[in-house]
């Protein structure tokens, strides 16, 4: 009866120590995301080394905005294909969503974590993806600053 207690008392200490996602916390989204892995149960992690292509999130301060693929040039710029799903951010209990749209699809994710340099989400199949904070490239050494 004591362990069941201990391991009670130690489940809720990891529970009440997760961070909650909070309106303020919205704007750390903005910005280019490179994603790290895609974790799923039952099946192995997929890592990602190096990526063709960043996603980039713009919201303003309505949590409404959109999110595009972007491609890293070697002089710091990026190239779009200017397709672009537009975002909101729903707040619905202790829980946030990322709902997208497109002239053809809606569809929703959970906003799991998200940090200066983390974004976590979780699909309808259950699927998480890890995406780390990046930017401009810049390999051609030629002194200018990139945005």
């Amino acid at each position: 009866m004591k362990n069941i207690f201990r391991i009670l008392v130690v489940a809720l200490f990891f529970v009440s120590c997760q961070h909650k996602i909070t309106p303020s916390d919205v704007s750390k989204i903005n910005g280019y995301w490179e994603i790290k892995k895609v974790v799923a149960e039952g099946e192995k992690d997929k890592e990602y080394g190096i990526n063709e292509s960043f996603d980039y999130f713009q919201l303003d301060k309505s949590n409404t905005g959109f999110r595009t693929k972007v491609m890293p040039q070697l002089d710091g710029t990026f190239l779009t294909n200017n397709i672009k799903e537009k975002v909101s951010v729903r707040f619905d209990g202790d829980k946030v969503y990322l709902d997208y749209s497109t002239p053809y699809n809606k569809w929703s994710e959970e906003l799991v974590a998200v940090s200066d340099d983390e974004l976590v989400t979780l699909n309808t199949e259950k699927k998480e993806y890890h995406y780390k904070k990046t930017g401009p490239i810049n390999l051609l050494g030629d002194g200018k600053k990139t945005k």
